[in-house]
């Protein structure tokens, strides 16, 4: 790493690199540009009003798009569909036309939906702040799709030798 980690940061790098989160990708349109990335930070954040936080790394290309967007869609992705998140996470959106590589179809607020995903929905974004390198989207669902239950997600450990399409 580039800095000295102290005592309590190392602990913490790694406990939560032991973690499997599950890994979504993240979708989103603007300005004539469609985008999406592989992210590993995001969370329901509350029950009543419904809102889902996504952090997007300030390097990413989906980072540049979701800065003139209004909304972002969510796709949680079965294990399965693991090349798919090879293709979001390992390329960048500034040289590669993601879209073109995959099945997708135009969805709610004009938002790309990957078919590939097991469950999804669509967020209005009502705030965006700093968290460190990313910045995170508070969302608001407005539209979705969801099984009545899910298989295996994917999570952290299925994609954790991806190498970012984009410095880290």
């Amino acid at each position: 790493m580039a800095e000295d980690l102290t005592e309590g940061s190392a602990a913490f790098e790694s406990l939560v690199s032991m973690l499997d989160y599950p890994m979504m990708v993240v979708t989103t349109a603007a300005g004539g540009q469609r985008s999406g990335c592989l992210v590993g930070f995001s969370s329901q954040t509350s029950i009543h009003p419904p809102r889902f936080l996504v952090g997007l790394s300030r390097r990413n290309h989906t980072f540049t798009v979701a800065g003139d967007a209004t909304h972002l869609a969510v796709h949680v992705l079965p294990r399965r569909e693991l090349p798919l998140a090879r293709l979001f996470g390992g390329e960048t959106g500034d040289t590669t036309d993601k879209f073109a590589e995959c099945a997708w179809h135009t969805g709610p607020e004009g938002m790309p939906i990957l078919d590939g995903a097991q469950a999804w929905f669509v967020g209005k974004i009502t705030h965006r702040f700093d968290v460190g390198d990313h910045v995170g989207h508070l969302l608001e669902p407005v539209a979705g799709s969801a099984p009545d239950e899910l298989g295996q997600l994917l999570t952290f450990s299925d994609v954790r030798d991806i190498e970012p399409g984009h410095d880290p």
